[in-house]
């Protein structure tokens, strides 16, 4: 409706986008690279699958120890003009990936990584988080360690569509799962989560078969197009096309600046038409009547 409403009464001044980030977990599998999607509940501008991810805090800003790149050379790279913007969409990063996968970034040294993060009293850690009753600097500052910012990937800055009520401004990043560490949801919150290769959701996108095996009312009956946002079946595509996880992130290594993305809405209104509402652009009961697009750079992003 949101589409429709933007498309019948014209374009207009888009509404403030929220700064967020998301993290694609990638691991090598039996049947290519692997990845960790998530069930998101509810209406979402992020899709109903995702990659773990979520709104930045502002205590993201705070300082921490830190290795890797610095905030000011980040914030060339993912195109803002502000080092502790950049250190906050770095630092919710890792906080959104800990949150809600147990996978923590974050050592000792430049070399090193936390073990096991996941349980035990670090899932108390991880709700506390989601709370904000407590921030991720100061978590890792009292247990010693640092952020390693050095180990994600940046990937590509995407824009919600400009009819959405709710927009979000994300930076997307990759990373592979550090040595000693496992998922695992967190108590009382999720609801699904898997490991999935991604030529077999690749191969299956124009089917059922995912939103199926996720078993939720908003995911059953629902193809991959309709269950992600662009940016996830993109890089989805790029992880299908790659032989194991370190070509995936290879080819990911941004040298300069990532590219921006805002998808555009499409409709077709002499197909569709909105039963008892005049005759305008406007989807069917499915959905069927607008599409989105998006242009692609050239590099890794093309496609024939």
């Amino acid at each position: 409706m949101a589409a429709r409403s933007w498309w019948v009464h014209g374009e207009r001044r888009p509404r403030a986008a929220r700064r967020a980030s998301s993290v694609a977990v990638v691991r090598d599998g039996l049947n290519g690279v692997e990845t960790l999607l998530r069930y998101r509940p509810g209406p979402t501008p992020l899709g109903s699958v995702a990659f773990p991810g979520g709104s930045l805090d502002a205590a993201d800003e705070d300082d921490c120890p830190w290795f890797g790149p610095a905030p000011a050379q980040w914030s060339r790279v993912l195109g803002v003009d502000d080092h502790r913007l950049a250190r906050r969409h770095l630092t919710g990063a890792i906080r959104e990936l800990f949150e809600e996968t147990g996978i923590l970034l974050a050592g000792p040294d430049a070399h090193g990584v936390v073990t096991n993060p996941g349980g035990g009293e670090w899932m108390q850690s991880r709700v506390a988080l989601d709370r904000q009753e407590l921030s991720l600097p100061d978590l890792v500052s009292r247990r010693g360690f640092g952020l390693r910012t050095d180990l994600l990937r940046a990937v590509g800055r995407w824009h919600s569509p400009y009819f959405s009520h709710r927009r979000f401004d994300t930076q997307y990043f990759a990373v592979a799962v550090p040595h000693g560490q496992d998922t695992s949801l967190m108590e009382g919150k999720g609801v699904w989560s898997a490991w999935v290769p991604a030529r077999w959701v690749v191969a299956g996108r124009d089917s059922t078969v995912l939103g199926d095996a996720i078993g939720q009312e908003e995911t059953v009956g629902r193809s991959l197009g309709r269950l992600t946002v662009p940016a996830v079946e993109l890089l989805l595509e790029r992880m299908a096309e790659a032989g194991s996880t370190v070509e995936f992130l290879m080819d990911l290594t941004i040298r300069g600046g990532v590219p921006e993305f805002t998808p555009e809405l499409h409709g077709s209104p002499e197909e569709w038409v909105v039963p008892g509402m005049p005759e305008v652009p406007g989807e069917d009961a499915d959905g069927g009547g607008f599409s989105l697009s998006v242009d692609l750079p050239g590099g890794r992003w093309a496609r024939t």
